[in-house]
């Protein structure tokens, strides 16, 4: 069974850095796209970030590009999420997910004080 399990979450000031990680069991982990989505409180989940399977091609939704920079290690089945200069409208419940499958990691709290 496919389990997506993420790790880094917390506290930080505004303007501090975070970096999230989730650890996929994907049998075909590096041939496929990932990505990281959120959700604050009373809002809808918002797409984050999109990275291919080779992880050279990324894409970032405008809230976040030139802060937020993803990454993933196929040997190691794992993509990241290295979050910079967060803001408090960064807060948010963060979810891995992988497309193909329609699978979501368990949520990471990220929160930022002002």
């Amino acid at each position: 069974q496919v389990q997506l399990v993420e790790s880094g979450g917390g506290f930080v000031q505004r303007g501090g850095s975070l970096t999230l990680t989730c650890a996929a069991s994907i049998s075909s982990f590096g041939r496929v796209g990932m990505a990281w989505y959120r959700q604050a409180p009373g809002k809808e989940r918002e797409f984050v970030v999109r990275i291919s399977s080779g992880g050279n091609n990324i894409v970032y939704a405008d809230s976040v590009k030139g802060r937020f920079t993803a990454s993933r290690d196929n040997a190691k089945n794992m993509i990241y999420l290295q979050m910079n200069n967060l803001e408090p409208d960064d807060t948010a419940v963060y979810y891995c997910f992988y497309p193909a499958g329609g699978v979501w990691g368990q949520g990471l709290q990220v929160t930022v004080s002002s």
